[in-house]
């Protein structure tokens, strides 16, 4: 019969799955919620870009949602700015899927 090794303490199991630095939470945080919201909008420019193809749109519509896009993707610039993030690090490398966004190589 072999000996078990000794039982980690909760927390020290967690910082070996998970590496977490106390100093960079804050950032890391907001590279998380930025991909969200960076996803988000370019789903919400695919659907938009959909939508006036198929000419669903008026063309004050049209408008409203190409000002309503620019500011958004402004705002993320800001946010980006902000937070010391460059944009290529808002995407999450999936593995064989690829990138999350789509950019690279």
């Amino acid at each position: 019969m072999t000996a078990r090794p000794p039982e980690e303490p909760h927390g020290a199991r967690l910082a070996r799955r998970v590496a977490v630095d106390p100093e960079t939470v804050g950032r890391d945080l907001a590279c998380l919620v930025l991909t969200v919201v960076e996803l988000l909008r370019e789903l919400m420019e695919r659907q938009a870009l959909r939508r006036i193809d198929e000419g669903d749109l008026s063309e004050d519509q049209v408008e409203a949602l190409g000002v309503t896009l620019m500011a958004l993707e402004r705002r993320m610039d800001e946010l980006r700015d902000h937070f010391g993030l460059a944009p290529e690090d808002l995407d999450i490398d999936l593995g064989p899927l690829g990138p999350l966004l789509g950019s690279g190589p």
